[in-house]
């Protein structure tokens, strides 16, 4: 009887054991996942942010050459995201999976300048409509088409804000954007992550909200309706409101 008594203990640990390892490996997935997303994330912030100080350059009417190809684009967003991160963008201990995919963005930005320098350095035209949102989209575009087996990114917004088709939420980004950012006991800023599905396969998602900032407001502060640079009617948002999320898909 001892013995069947210690037998069923055994299993029991055995079993409780398991579990707690299955945990453990599941926490450190979600963990690795979550910094992959804020990685990718950052990187592309950190490109937008270096074309967005480049606007008047970029619409000068009176300069050609802008001398902003690929290679120095991604040479400045490579150093803003190690100032901000405060480390390097290929970090020792970096894993395999997370330097293909910011490779992959940094590959995808370069072709995005490169294919606009064109554009970029017609001379007579003031507002060329290469802006920080497009750029987003077509960064994000080709990134799709380099490892969109395995990643996804894409930036996003309420549907109400949305000036691109191609952006708009999907049902997952929708509830998110609807029930929880909008949630007032939900920390400001922080980031919502899930398990689920995508296109049918399983995929860790996370999405990050993104608030307007005072240099937005040109394009989409007050007055509501007036017509901006680009040509789209104003939203009307202050500072500090949500604007858009980036969404992260990592295939499973």
């Amino acid at each position: 009887m001892e013995a069947l008594v210690a037998l069923a203990r055994n299993r029991v640990f055995t079993v409780l054991c398991g579990c707690m390892l299955l945990s453990s490996s599941a926490a450190a997935q979600e963990a690795a996942d979550v910094a992959t997303g804020e990685r990718l994330a950052e990187l592309l912030r950190s490109a937008r942010s270096v074309l967005s100080n480049y606007q008047s350059l970029i619409n000068d009417p009176a300069v050609g050459d802008k001398h902003l190809d690929g290679e120095r684009f991604t040479a400045e967003a490579i150093a803003l995201y190690a100032k901000r991160t405060g480390h390097p963008l290929m970090s020792d201990g970096l894993a395999e999976r997370d330097r293909k995919l910011l490779q992959a963005q940094v590959e995808a930005m370069r072709e995005v300048v490169d294919e606009e320098q064109n554009d970029i350095n017609r001379p007579g035209i003031g507002f060329k409509g290469f802006v920080p949102a497009v750029f987003a989209r077509l960064m994000n575009e080709k990134f799709a088409a380099k490892v969109g087996n395995e990643a996804l990114v894409r930036v996003t917004a309420p549907e109400v804000l949305v000036r691109n088709r191609k952006s708009l939420p999907d049902d997952w980004e929708t509830r998110v954007i609807n029930e929880i950012f909008s949630n007032p006991q939900k920390q400001k800023g922080e980031a919502h992550t899930e398990v689920t599905k995508v296109n049918g396969r399983p995929a860790f998602r996370m999405l990050l909200p993104e608030y307007y900032t005072e240099s937005c407001l040109s394009c989409h502060g007050s007055p509501k309706g007036e017509i901006d640079v680009t040509g789209y009617p104003k939203e009307g948002g202050k500072a500090g409101d949500l604007g858009g999320a980036i969404s992260i898909v990592l295939f499973k």
